[in-house]
Parts: structure tokens; C-alpha cells; sequence
């Protein structure tokens, strides 16, 4: 069934090859519902082909209570109530599923379109939390570590030299070497260890949005590059 199974294994190695900016994309349009009890949002698709799956993820429970396709057909897998959501069927170039569900102050954490026969990610990912950047940042290094380890560490290299002014302030505040503490753990730990020093740096700058973190103190570009967030 592709519930959950088929979609998490593509998702699991964090789309490395199809994501692009972290800032949000554009395809994700909420409206205000004539119903003020229900979110109304719209996905559009904005890749010039053909998409089949849209996977939503979200911080709360929600209930679908309507939802159509504009330029295609698609269907609800499994449970109306969850927080998981997804979709399939198939969706045009410019077609879009607008779906409506409660509570009305509920919003996807992430969303991605997928295509194929064997679901695989098209197009950019929302990203609505850092709770989910800082999970997708963990399994990115792990997925980089595994198939290309020179890149990871020239990656890390560029992110040292873009920040090494303030990195230099923030271990002199700590007491440590930031560089000499963080390396072991992106080459050595798993993805909830990196996922969790992530967020403990994120925590230190002091940052609420997704978009803090990219237009922020450190300039995390080349990492992001790399993992292709």
C-alpha cells in the first residue's frame, strides 16, 4: 500500500536530488475558507508534468473534510483524521487539490509532490517547521555521509570559511571549538544525534521560522547546496 510505506522510503533519504530552495515555494496557497471552522488551502502543481502523490505532514491532528482536484483526479489514502495526509492519483501541470480539513488553524509542517510508479519526489519540498528542517538536515548528512563523504566534508569546510567570524565568537562564548565539536558528530552520529545539534545550534541564534534560520547569522547555503535543501 503506499501509505506511509512507499512514501517514507523515498522520503527517508530526504529527496537529496529534487529539492531546491528551503524557502517556501509558492505551491502551497492557503485561502480563507467560506466555512471559518475549516482551512481551505490549495496545492498547486507547479512542475510541468504530471504528478501522482502529495504527501502532507502536520503538527497536530487534523480531519479532511472536502477536498477536489482541478485538472486531474485524486483520492485520500487511509484515514481522514491523522497527522499524516496523502493523496494519489494524478494531477496536470497547473492543476491543483484543494483540500479543506480541521481545526482552521492547522498548517502542513511538509508537503511534497511525487511522481512514478515508484513515488519519487518532484519539484521543491515545504518546509514548514525547523523541527522538520533540523529531521531533514539529519538524514541528509547521514544519506551524504554514506554515498558522498568528500563532498560532506568539502561542504563543511565552505561552511566554516562563509562563518568564520562568527563561529570564532560563538566557541569563544562557549569555551570550545565548535568546528573541533561538531565534526565528530556529523561523521559519527546518527541522524537524531545531528538532527538534535542542529536545533541546539538553531536554539543558540535565537531564531522562530524556517526563514530566520535561512537569512540568519550563520549562512548555512553550502551544507543546504550539498543536501539540496
Amino acid at each position: 500500500m503506499l501509505r506511509r510505506k512507499g512514501v517514507f522510503v523515498v522520503l527517508g533519504l530526504v529527496s537529496l536530488l529534487s529539492f531546491a530552495a528551503v524557502s517556501q515555494t509558492g505551491w502551497v496557497i492557503p485561502y480563507t475558507s467560506p466555512v471559518g471552522t475549516e482551512a481551505l488551502v490549495s496545492f498547486a502543481n507547479t512542475s510541468g508534468v504530471n504528478l501522482n502523490v502529495l504527501h502532507l505532514e502536520f503538527d497536530q491532528e487534523v480531519t479532511v473534510t472536502y477536498y477536489t482536484a482541478v485538472g486531474g483526479g485524486m483520492m485520500l489514502l487511509g484515514e481522514a483524521t491523522g497527522t499524516v495526509l496523502d493523496f494519489a492519483g494524478e494531477i496536470i501541470p497547473y492543476g491543483e487539490l484543494f483540500v479543506t480539513w480541521e481545526p482552521v488553524t492547522a498548517f502542513p509542517v511538509f508537503g511534497q509532490w511525487l511522481a512514478g510508479e515508484v513515488p519519487a519526489p518532484v519539484g521543491s519540498p515545504f518546509i514548514g517547521s525547523i523541527a522538520v528542517l533540523g529531521r531533514l538536515f539529519g538524514q541528509g548528512i547521514v544519506a551524504a555521509r554514506e554515498t558522498a563523504p568528500d563532498a560532506l566534508l568539502a561542504a563543511f569546510q565552505v561552511f566554516f570559511m562563509d562563518n568564520a567570524e562568527y563561529l570564532a565568537s560563538l566557541s569563544e562564548s562557549l569555551g570550545m571549538s565548535l568546528q573541533d565539536s561538531l565534526m565528530p558528530i556529523i561523521m559519527g552520529a546518527p541522524a537524531e544525534g545531528i538532527e538534535n545539534f542542529f536545533n541546539t545550534i538553531v536554539g543558540m541564534l535565537g531564531v522562530g521560522s524556517v526563514e530566520e534560520v535561512v537569512g540568519g547569522s550563520l549562512d548555512f547555503s553550502a551544507l543546504f547546496a550539498l543536501l539540496g535543501l
